[in-house]
Formats: structure tokens, C-alpha cells, sequence
């Protein structure tokens, strides 16, 4: 008598061809995007080694002078001005990735997706792996270190537009926010990573906290090469969006017959055209940068993310000050404080992305995210560092507010608007729009640290002053959206709206 099926081999057979695949693209876009963060972060842990406080060491080496309070530092870094200095780093790899990402999305549309983000992975990794060189070759110049960030900013501008492509090619608009929202979470699996490894290394030869990820990162882009599948349709798999296209479109689908390799094209009544030798039909062609503008939505949430984004990259670089100022923590414990805020981003983007899907309302679920963290802010500059509990409750629900909306915008927006139904089913927008959205939160990204710390000396007060007043732009900025999209989820709203504008006429 034969034994039944064994039941891990039955689930495996229940999960259908497509599912594979497109849990395939998942997990390889997440790693791909994962070793981008972890390759941005070793600048961070590295700072502190290159500007320490050497009265740490009792015992300078004999050649050393008492006196000389800057022998452990590492040149430029040991002068007076050294936080400018470091701060010069920060500067030019998030300007040079702001220009560089309204250029990128516009190659990324026009190159094979495989080749320009397997390239791009590698010249980033190449880039990286330059930094940490510098400590084996002895190098003491400032230009070198800036150059190569500024290179390394333009490298990695290759890596959002590709995969929110990739995943928007792969997954449709009905459950696009909570799977992105889910996916979404490689921004903090490669900052914390990126945090071990460069700490694994930067007290004994900080060179492998940038060689290292280098080299990981360029490993995946070789990854990259022999695995990733840009579009459902170069494997026989249906795209995402199938089986909600029009029925008229429905009907002038190509059909492939693999036995005669000849491809027939339905056509309207009995009329039916044969086309023997022909290849199956090409993608369609990119889209211009004005003509992706042009996409209703994309200007109004660039603009929002640009605001969303200074919110959230000035908490990521200047939380752990704020919070060993304030609360008098030991910057060790600060760090590990300022964790917690990336912990509620990722909540709050899959929140972000589930309430969207389930309402259908993009727009409002940014708004209304964005209406409450305005007052979060106040209340946590306030009474925020009053006790431990406290401090943890309130960075982990600023978190929330704050990325939510970034998250929502960065991955299942721009996958939206990249194939926005005036297109016609172009889908070669997607890097394009994506390139445009992240890039203006770019500049958001680079000018939010910098008001930060102009601000900061007059006191943390207008610090959150100014978060907050960015916050309600991004708001405001959603407005008409908002507007449109209330009319289309409420027709009771557009009917006594049309009743009235009846009346007044």
C-alpha cells in the first residue's frame, strides 16, 4: 500500500509557479536593496575612529609628545574643525545621490534593468571598498575621501529606481502597499547590519569596515547578474495586473502557440490575422523626464517626500545627540535608543501600506500619518525624555508617524504612479517616476541634517520647531490629492457636491 503524499511536498505543490517566482523577486530585490544601506553605513561607526579622544590612552607610543592630545586621531580629522570636516562627508554623498537620482531613473529606463543594477552594485562596492583603502595606503587628504563619497553617492543611485521597478513589474496595485510595506524593512536590516559589521572592525583596522561591505555588496551585484528576472512575462508568467485589464484590451491579446512559434493576434469579430514569423511583441518604450511629470500625482508627492524625507534623515542623523543631550545618555546607550525609531518606521510603513490597499486612499493614509506626528513632535520634545518607558513609547510611535508616510510614497506610490493608467499599460515609466519621487526627497534628505545643525546651537526647541513645520508642508502639499481621492471613496461626497453646484447654477 502507498503511503499519502508527504505533507511539506503537498504544501510545496500547492503554491503555484507564478507564487514562486514572484517570492523569488522578493527575496532577491530585499537582499539586493539590504546591501545598499549596509555598504552607506560604515561612515557613520568609522567617524568616532578617525576623531577619538586620546587621553582614553594612558600610554602614548615613545616617539609621541605628552602634549600632543590628537596623536590617535587620523589627519584631516584631528583638527579643531574636525565635525565640519565630518560633516563634509555626509554633505557630499547626499548631494552627489540627490543629482545623481534624477539622472539614474532616466538610464534605468533605458538600459536592461539586470545589467544597469548588477553595475551599479558592483562600481558601488568598488567605490566603498576605496574608502577603507585609504587606511592601508596611508592617505591623509581630504579630496580623497570626498571624491570617493561623491562617487559612491552616484553609484548607489542605481539601486531604489531598479528594484521599485523590478517589484512594481512583478506585484499589481491590490496588494502592492502591504508588500512593499513589508519589504520596505531592508533600509533597517542594512543599517543594523552595517552597524555590526563596520564595529567588528573599526578599533583594530577600519579599512575592512568599508572593504568588507564593499565587497559584499559587489558579490551581490554579481548575484544580480545570473539571477534577477525584470519582467513576469520572460519566465511564461502572468503579469500582475492581467486579469484586471479591460475586456476589449483582454480580447487583443497576443497569444503565443509554442509548437509553431508563430503568434496570432485576436482581433475584433471573426477576423483573425495570421503573423507567422513574427517575435514576440518587444516592452514598450521609455518615458521622457517631462513626460513622467506629466504622470497626475508625481510633482505633488516628490514635493511631499522631499519634506517627509528632511523629517526623517534629520532624526536618523541627529537622534542619538539629541537624546545624550537631553537625556543625559551615555552615547553608547543613545545609539542603541535611537534604535527604537527605526523599529517604529518599520511598523509604520507596513501599517502605511496595509491602510492604503484596504481604503484605496494613498493620499489620506500619508495625510492623516502626517497631521498626527506634527503634534507627536511637540509632545516628545516636551515630555518625551521624562523616564525610560516614556522614551521608549515615544520614539517608537514618532517612528511610526514619521516613516510611515516615507515608506508608503518611496515604494508602493511610485510603483502607482509608474504605471498610472494614462500611460496605457507603459510600464517603463516605473524608474523614471521612482528616480523623480526619491530624488526630491533627497534633496529633503541632504537639507534637513544641515538646518539641524545651524539650528541645534540656538537650542533642540527650534530644532522641532522646524520638523514641524516641514511636516505640515508635506501635508498641505497632498491636498487636492486627498480632495480627489475622498470624492472617489465617498460617492455620497460627489453627488451632494454636484447637487449643490446644480442648485448654485
Amino acid at each position: 500500500m502507498r503511503s499519502s503524499l508527504a505533507p511539506a511536498i503537498r504544501l510545496l505543490n500547492s503554491v503555484s509557479r507564478d507564487s514562486w517566482y514572484r517570492g523569488f523577486i522578493i527575496v532577491l530585490t530585499f537582499l539586493f536593496y539590504t546591501s545598499y544601506h549596509l555598504s552607506r553605513k560604515p561612515i557613520s561607526v568609522v567617524k568616532s575612529q578617525l576623531h577619538r579622544n586620546c587621553s582614553e590612552f594612558p600610554n602614548p607610543p615613545a616617539n609621541i609628545s605628552e602634549n600632543d592630545t590628537t596623536w590617535c586621531n587620523w589627519a584631516p580629522f584631528d583638527q579643531s574643525n574636525y565635525k565640519e570636516l565630518l560633516g563634509s562627508l555626509d554633505t557630499a554623498f547626499l548631494v552627489a545621490y540627490a543629482i545623481g537620482m534624477f539622472i539614474s531613473g532616466i538610464f534605468g529606463e533605458r538600459l536592461p534593468l539586470r545589467y544597469y543594477l548588477s553595475g551599479g552594485m558592483i562600481i558601488s562596492g568598488v567605490f566603498t571598498a576605496f574608502l577603507g583603502l585609504g587606511y592601508y595606503w596611508n592617505i591623509h587628504a581630504l579630496w580623497y575621501f570626498i571624491l570617493f563619497q561623491i562617487l559612491n553617492g552616484l553609484a548607489q543611485t542605481t539601486g531604489w529606481p531598479s528594484v521599485v521597478a523590478c517589484m512594481g513589474n512583478w506585484f499589481g496595485k491590490g496588494k502592492r502597499g502591504f508588500i512593499m510595506g513589508i519589504w520596505n524593512s531592508h533600509t533597517a536590516v542594512g543599517n543594523i547590519l552595517g552597524s555590526l559589521i563596520a564595529g567588528a572592525f573599526v578599533s583594530s583596522a577600519w579599512g575592512l569596515s568599508f572593504i568588507v561591505p564593499g565587497i559584499i555588496i559587489a558579490s551581490f551585484g554579481v548575484i544580480c547578474f545570473f539571477f534577477l528576472i525584470e519582467y513576469p512575462e520572460d519566465v511564461g508568467c502572468l503579469s500582475p495586473d492581467s486579469n484586471d485589464a479591460p475586456k476589449d484590451e483582454l480580447e487583443n491579446i497576443q497569444v503565443v502557440n509554442s509548437s509553431t512559434e508563430n503568434i496570432f493576434k485576436h482581433q475584433s469579430g471573426d477576423n483573425i490575422e495570421h503573423s507567422g514569423n513574427q517575435d514576440p511583441a518587444e516592452h514598450p518604450h521609455a518615458i521622457s523626464f517631462w513626460g513622467a511629470l506629466k504622470i497626475p500625482g508625481v510633482v505633488e508627492f516628490s514635493l511631499c517626500l522631499l519634506f517627509a524625507k528632511l523629517v526623517s534623515y534629520t532624526f536618523l542623523y541627529w537622534l542619538p545627540l539629541y537624546i545624550s543631550n537631553v537625556a543625559h545618555f551615555d552615547p553608547k546607550r543613545a545609539g542603541d535608543m535611537s534604535t527604537l525609531f527605526d523599529a517604529g518606521g518599520i511598523i509604520g510603513g507596513i501599517l502605511a501600506g496595509a491602510i492604503s490597499d484596504y481604503t484605496g486612499g494613498r493620499a489620506i493614509t500619508c495625510s492623516v500619518m502626517l497631521i498626527l506626528t506634527a503634534p507627536m513632535l511637540f509632545i516628545y520634545n516636551q515630555f518625551g525624555q521624562t523616564g525610560l518607558s516614556t522614551t521608549v513609547a515615544m520614539l517608537i510611535i514618532c517612528g511610526m508617524l514619521v516613516n510611515g508616510p516615507y515608506s508608503l510614497i518611496t515604494t508602493a506610490v511610485s510603483a502607482d504612479l509608474g504605471t498610472h493608467e494614462s500611460l496605457h499599460g507603459n510600464a517603463k515609466a516605473l524608474s523614471t517616476v521612482t528616480a523623480i519621487i526619491d530624488g526630491s526627497g533627497s534633496i529633503g534628505a541632504a537639507l534637513g541634517p544641515t538646518l539641524a545643525s545651524v539650528l541645534s546651537s540656538s537650542g533642540w526647541n527650534y530644532v522641532f520647531y522646524m520638523l514641524i513645520a516641514a511636516d505640515l508642508c508635506a501635508c498641505l502639499l497632498l491636498s487636492r490629492l486627498v480632495y480627489k481621492e475622498i470624492k472617489e471613496l465617498c460617492p455620497c461626497f460627489s453627488k451632494a457636491k454636484g447637487d449643490n453646484d446644480f442648485k448654485a447654477s
